[in-house]
């Protein structure tokens, strides 16, 4: 392979960890701007549908951007920093479900035992 290519690959696998950074749990601060609004805008479209399920699919829509986040960080510092391109694997994907996953069961389990807090009033009825 070229050095353009490796170049330009470099740079895809750049723009896509940047983006799943954003998306990311890791950047916490950009919440508010991006994954915030993307949970609306998911929750508002099952809304269409089924407007009871609005609030939990604001939570399931902000979920998945942070699984996404995670994913397209994974895969974009595998495609900037590998020498040649890899092709999906579905071993790899469920990997970084389970990763996701067991982030999510983790923030979870730090709710419960109440040593992180929620906003007042976002867990209650």
């Amino acid at each position: 392979m070229g050095e353009s290519a490796n170049g330009t690959r470099r740079v895809a696998g750049g723009f896509l960890g940047f983006i799943g950074y954003m998306l990311s749990p890791l950047s916490w601060w950009n919440d508010l701007f991006v994954n915030v609004p993307l949970a609306l805008a998911f929750a508002w479209f099952v809304a269409l549908f089924y407007q009871p399920a609005f609030m939990a699919a604001a939570v399931f829509g902000y979920w998945l951007t942070n699984v996404a986040g995670f994913l397209l960080m994974h895969k974009g510092a595998s495609m900037a920093m590998s020498k040649e391109s890899k092709p999906f694997s579905w071993r790899g994907f469920a990997i970084d479900i389970g990763v996701s996953l067991a982030y999510t069961v983790f923030i979870i389990a730090l709710i419960k035992l109440k040593w992180v807090t929620p906003p007042e009033g976002l867990l209650r009825r």
